[in-house]
Order: C-alpha cells, then sequence, then structure tokens
C-alpha cells in the first residue's frame, strides 16, 4: 500500500514536467530535465556500488510506463538508442536482468510514485501538444460534420501530420550549433523539404533566396555546412573535413556519422509512430519486410591513368562500383529495410554501404552483407516484431542467411546463379505433369559447418534472362510441399515494394555536386524521413476512410512535401 506521501510526491515530479513541457518538443526532452527528488524514492540497493543511479533509473521507469514498455522493451531501446540513455543520464544501457532487479529495488511507494508520475506527465505532455492525442478516429465523422467532404478530411490529416513533423521528428536533428544562429536547425529542415519538392541543391535554394532578398531562406554554404554537422558525432567540437573522420581502416569513423545521423531518424520515426493512438502500422497481420540497396551516381572517375593503373586520389572513399541496365557504374550506395505487403510500407532502417571495387586494392574497407543485414534488423525490431524478410539476389549469402535464421525469422529470396541446379531443373521440365518442384533440407553451411537447412524451390518465370526459363528461390520456411510452391514464390511480388519506394525517394533527393558522404548521406536519410511522414499520413487517411491500406495514395510524395514545405514557411 502506498503511503500518504505517495500522492505529494508524484505531483511534485508532475508540476516540474508541467514547466518543462512549456519548452520541450519531445517526451525525452521532458524526462531529460523533469526534476527527480530522489530524497522521496526508496531505492534498497547498496548506494555506490551500482553504475546506475537512482535518478537516472527513475526516469527510464517514468518512460517505460508512458510508452507501456515492456523491461525487454525499455532494455531495447535503451541500447539502441544514445541519445535516450545520455538523456537519462545512463553511461551504457542495463541489460533487462538488470532492469528487473533494479525496479524490484525500489519500494513498493517508489514504483507507486513512478506509476502515478508516469499518468500525469502523459496527461500534461499531451495537453501541451508534446504527446499528441489520437490522430486515427474510428470514423472520420468523430472530427468533421457530415457534411465535410473527403477532400477536407484528407487535408486535415495531412495538415496533423505536418504539424507532428514539426513537433516531433525535425527536432530529433541537432547541428550542435550557437542557439543564436540566424537560421536554427529546423529551419534549416524546412529549406530541405523545399529543396526536395522540387529537387533542387542547397546551392539553387540560397541563390534563389538572394535574387527574391528572401529572409526565410539561407545562403547554399550554410545550408550544406549544416546538412554535415548534422552527421558530425557530437563529441567533435570542431568543423572535421570528411578525412578527420575516417580512421586508418576507413570505416570506424562512417560507423560514427552512421550512429550520429541514425539515431536522430530513429528518434524522430519513433515519435510519429508514437502519435498515432489505437490502431498502427504494426498491427497483428503477417510483418514482412525487404532489405535492398539502391545507388546515387557519381560521374567522376576513380581513375587519374586507367590504362596506367593509377588512382585518383581524390575520389571518394565511400564511393563504390556496381552494374545496372548492363552498364558499369560508380555512386554512393544506401541499404533500407522497408515493411512490404499488406501493411504501410514504411522505412524502419536505413545505412550507409561500402563495397571494395575493381579500382581498390583487394583488401580494402567494406561492409559484409550480414553485418548490414543485422544492423538493419536491429533497426527495424525497434519498432514491430518482424515474421519475414526478403532480399534480391544481390543478398545471397549463407552468412546472411544465417544471420537471419539467428532471429528466427523466415527468409525468401532468388538464387543469383544456378548452375549446378540446372540438371535439377531439365528434371523438372522432363516430368510428366509437373511444372515446379521443391529440394528439401539442403544444408547451408558457415565456417565449415552446418548452420541450418533449407529449401530451394524451382519455379517457372516469365524472365527470358532466366537459365531455361526458370527461377530457383532458397528460404527456410519448413519443408515447403509441391502445393505451396506458387505461394511461397507469389510472395516475392511484396518486395516490388522497396522499388517504388526507391523511385520515390530519387524523385526528390535534393542534387549536390558534394562529395562529402556526409552530405549524401544526410540527404538520403532526410527524404526518406519524409518518405515515412508521407506514408504514415496516407496510412491515417486511409484507415479514417476505411481505405485498403495497399491501394494508392491519397496524396502524392511530391504534393506532400510540397504542402510540407509550404507550410512550415508560413508558420515559421
Amino acid at each position: 500500500m502506498a503511503s500518504k506521501d505517495s500522492p505529494a510526491a508524484s505531483q511534485a515530479i508532475v508540476m516540474s514536467a508541467s514547466a518543462v513541457c512549456e519548452e520541450a518538443n519531445h517526451l525525452w526532452g521532458v524526462l531529460k530535465h523533469v526534476s527527480i527528488p530522489t530524497s522521496i524514492l526508496t531505492d534498497h540497493r547498496k548506494q555506490g556500488r551500482s553504475d546506475f543511479t537512482t535518478e537516472a533509473m527513475a526516469r527510464a521507469f517514468l518512460y517505460k510506463e508512458i510508452r507501456e514498455l515492456s523491461q525487454s522493451e525499455l532494455a531495447v531501446r535503451l541500447k539502441n538508442r544514445p541519445s535516450l540513455l545520455k538523456g537519462f543520464g545512463l553511461e551504457y544501457p542495463p541489460r533487462q536482468q538488470t532492469i528487473s532487479d533494479i525496479w524490484k529495488k525500489f519500494s513498493p511507494d517508489s514504483r507507486q510514485i513512478i506509476r502515478s508520475a508516469a499518468t500525469g506527465i502523459a496527461l500534461e505532455a499531451n495537453e501541451q501538444g508534446i504527446i499528441p492525442d489520437a490522430v486515427v478516429p474510428s470514423d472520420p465523422k468523430d472530427e468533421a460534420d457530415e457534411n465535410e467532404s473527403e477532400a477536407e478530411y484528407t487535408k486535415q490529416k495531412a495538415t496533423r501530420t505536418i504539424r507532428l513533423a514539426r513537433k516531433h521528428a525535425f527536432p530529433e536533428f541537432e547541428s550542435g550549433r550557437a542557439l543564436n544562429m540566424t537560421y536554427d536547425d529546423e529551419a534549416i529542415l524546412d529549406m530541405v523539404a523545399r529543396i526536395s519538392e522540387h529537387k533542387g541543391s542547397a546551392h539553387s535554394e540560397g541563390e534563389y533566396g538572394w535574387l527574391t532578398d528572401d529572409e526565410l531562406t539561407a545562403d547554399g554554404s550554410t545550408i550544406l555546412r549544416v546538412l554535415k554537422q548534422f552527421a558530425t558525432p557530437t563529441d567533435e567540437d570542431a568543423q572535421l573535413t570528411i578525412d578527420d573522420l575516417l580512421d586508418d581502416d576507413r570505416m570506424p569513423a562512417i560507423d560514427r556519422m552512421r550512429d550520429e545521423l541514425m539515431s536522430a531518424f530513429d528518434s524522430a520515426s519513433e515519435n510519429i509512430i508514437n502519435s498515432i493512438r489505437g490502431d498502427t502500422p504494426f498491427d497483428d497481420r503477417e510483418k514482412v519486410a525487404a532489405i535492398d540497396i539502391t545507388y546515387e551516381r557519381i560521374w567522376t572517375s576513380p581513375w587519374e591513368d586507367k590504362e596506367r593503373g593509377i588512382i585518383n586520389t581524390a575520389f571518394p572513399r565511400m564511393a563504390s562500383g556496381y552494374k545496372k541496365d548492363d552498364e558499369y557504374k560508380r555512386g554512393f550506395k544506401y541499404a533500407t529495410i522497408t515493411l512490404v505487403g499488406d501493411m504501410a510500407p514504411i522505412i524502419l532502417g536505413v545505412e550507409p554501404v561500402k563495397e571494395n571495387s575493381n579500382w581498390e586494392k583487394d583488401d580494402a574497407s567494406s561492409y559484409s552483407k550480414a553485418s548490414l543485414v543485422s544492423r538493419l534488423l536491429d533497426s527495424a525490431q525497434q519498432y514491430v516484431d518482424l515474421d519475414a524478410v526478403m532480399f534480391d539476389r544481390g543478398f545471397y549469402s549463407k552468412e546472411v542467411y544465417a544471420a537471419v535464421e539467428d532471429r528466427g525469422l523466415t527468409y525468401l529470396s532468388p538464387v543469383p546463379k544456378y548452375t549446378d541446379e540446372l540438371q535439377s531443373i531439365d528434371d523438372i521440365k522432363t516430368t510428366d505433369g509437373v511444372d515446379a518442384g521443391v529440394k528439401h533440407d539442403v544444408p547451408m553451411g558457415v565456417d565449415g559447418k552446418v548452420h541450418h537447412t533449407a529449401e530451394f524451390i524451382y519455379a517457372p518465370v516469365d524472365d527470358d534472362d532466366a537459365d531455361g526459363n526458370y527461377g530457383v528461390y532458397v528460404t527456410n520456411q519448413d519443408h515447403v510441399a509441391p502445393d505451396e510452391i506458387n505461394s511461397v514464390v507469389n510472395q516475392y511480388s511484396r518486395r516490388w515494394d522497396i522499388e517504388n519506394q526507391y523511385k520515390s525517394i530519387e524523385a526528390l533527393l535534393p542534387r549536390t555536386s558534394s562529395m562529402d558522404y556526409r552530405v549524401r548521406f544526410t540527404n538520403f536519410v532526410l527524404t526518406a524521413l519524409l518518405y515515412n511522414l508521407w506514408r504514415l499520413t496516407d496510412y491515417l487517411i486511409k484507415v479514417g476512410k476505411d481505405r485498403e491500406i495497399r491501394s494508392p495514395p491519397e496524396i502524392g510524395f511530391r504534393t506532400f512535401v510540397r504542402a510540407l514545405g509550404s507550410y512550415l514557411r508560413e508558420i515559421g
């Protein structure tokens, strides 16, 4: 039973949070600055012997209660979100068992204080717009009179998401510049939205501002500088060059850039997704994700003199070679993991890609596909419990499949080269009444040992490039029966969502001549965020109108981004 002092103690925390809410942009900011009077909390641990203070854990427990997380979910959030960890005052993420043990060491009164305070903070944050109220009504008429048109309802939902972007997504990107700068970080992001809408560049946006005396538009060099700073690790005091961030093996500092940007991307995505009450994009349907790589082409040559084998030392180190449309090209690569199938196609993770290319030494640094897949799955599983993941031929690797198998997920992928399988195809084609087949329990070895077994599926396809007009697919799904072949193969068509996603992003990706990977990767991440905002808006509209989630978009991507940029300009 709670003591008589518990309500007063809870109210003291809530009153502090109420004051913080007036300045904060999101829940993390509230919990970071709310006053926690530890003298009113009883923590039975031996003080001074724990790496996790009472105050830091109280903030974490408040977050857990407000977000209705399990202890394991809280442990995952703290592990994957450095900014969250830092905001609570934790030096490193506690394990789930540690969280459980500490919670038990808090007295019953203290646990009740935290629960009550969490409820009060949530209500206060909702009242002040930090945590939005329900934005998915069961009926559009809940928010509009009977005469309101569907067009007005669509406009209302799009406007609401734009407001959410301003309050819950954009503030997560911080450049670390002085607070008295002419254009704050959110103003720069407004400019990026406008640049994306007309596929412009930082230079063209700045030039337009100069030509029209538009005081709301920064110089192009300022925009580029802030884009670099978004990707510069927060513990670096100076404006570093890309060479400063590249260690001897070229890769670890790129990891730090990625972590800085993706922490902001993850936080922004979580803030928007958690703004949706009631129905969510991640319901009880089967949750399937697709992983793929897209390219941003550059025209710079890696050779100073190709015939003599002399390398261009100014060639960007993060650029890789690739083949597309039967042509060898060069460019920057980005990998994504995206929900596909019967759910809103939301990007759940973005990763930089570096692959060894023919102008580099054999031991040049590159990311393995397996580690790339593992990081993307880590990102996605922050939000949703996946059931399956699909790849294109470029990810065909036993190490990749082992990484998926280890997580208890199902994978499905086409086999790129299957000369060894031609005899199996011939056997199928010469068997009367049979046009497809399965090879069961094929060993998948890693490091000289059988890791798991897989099914190889042979099915006819309408593709002249496929040997024998047959496609071969590999999956770890248990024992695929002959009558299940078409169903399994047809699942792969869901992967086309990711191709449409890349076309949408490419159409709005800002142009730049900069070879600094911070600019390139930041542009891609921000455009991916705009894509998510659009898809979430479309999802909310369709749910309100009782439309199929997979039906054509209610508003176009470019239209949405144009409205986003214009709206933010109007409200300042």
